[in-house]
């Protein structure tokens, strides 16, 4: 068994007896519509959850959509949520063993938005991620293969393995993004750029940070 970087999608239909119980783990929640109480307080739309410990959940009168990114210590069982009016389903589930930076690590989760046709040109990063497209489309070369994305649609990147990624040309493209990062990247970007001659052009891809926070979640753990 090894570590793992997990995405799940959990609706939940409205009301205060729509409610889940997440156990303890490095997590970011990005709420992609509707409201939900998290740890007491109310998030809507576009708004995030970061902790470790466990945190309970509870729909708003209307229901949400969430997108639970997790740090899965090895051994941890498989994480839906459960409960009445609750569905809950693993999007993507990434091995980490050999992926994870050594030594001190930190959760960060952002946003990427892209104009039409507007490109990354080709970089890796100092960790691995999920990400997941929240509007528009994308087209991800990596791994020697070329894959286009809508809405709802997820991948992992490695960090050491090259990426080149553009928004479809008749829209623009926005994804949520968590990696884990070595700690000494702390308000510091995480990308570099390949070619020498990219890392002066303008960039078109522009970031929204949600979470940077150092993480208790140690290799073996």
């Amino acid at each position: 068994m090894t570590p793992e970087l997990r995405l799940y999608e959990d609706t939940f239909t409205g009301g205060a007896t729509t409610a889940a119980s997440l156990p303890a783990m490095a997590r970011m929640i990005y709420v992609v519509h509707g409201g939900v109480i998290i740890d007491g307080r109310r998030r809507g739309d576009g708004e995030v959850w970061h902790g470790e410990g466990g945190v309970p959940l509870q729909a708003g009168d209307d229901g949400v959509t969430l997108w639970r990114f997790e740090l899965a210590p090895s051994g941890a069982p498989e994480g839906t949520a459960a409960g009445a009016g609750i569905r809950s389903h693993a999007k993507l589930a990434a091995a980490l063993q050999t992926l994870l930076p050594a030594g001190d690590l930190l959760l960060r989760g952002d946003s990427v938005a892209f104009a039409a046709g507007g490109c990354a040109y080709t970089h890796v990063h100092q960790g691995p991620g999920i990400r997941c497209l929240i509007e528009g489309g994308i087209r991800i070369d990596t791994h020697g293969r070329c894959t286009s994305y809508g809405p709802g649609g997820a991948w992992f990147e490695s960090g050491p393995e090259p990426v080149f990624a553009q928004a479809a040309m008749d829209r623009g493209a926005k994804f949520i993004r968590v990696m884990i990062l070595p700690r000494a990247l702390l308000g510091k970007s995480s990308i570099r750029y390949l070619n020498e001659a990219d890392k002066d052009k303008p960039k078109s891809q522009k970031y929204q940070v949600f979470v940077d926070a150092p993480i208790a979640f140690k290799l073996g753990a």
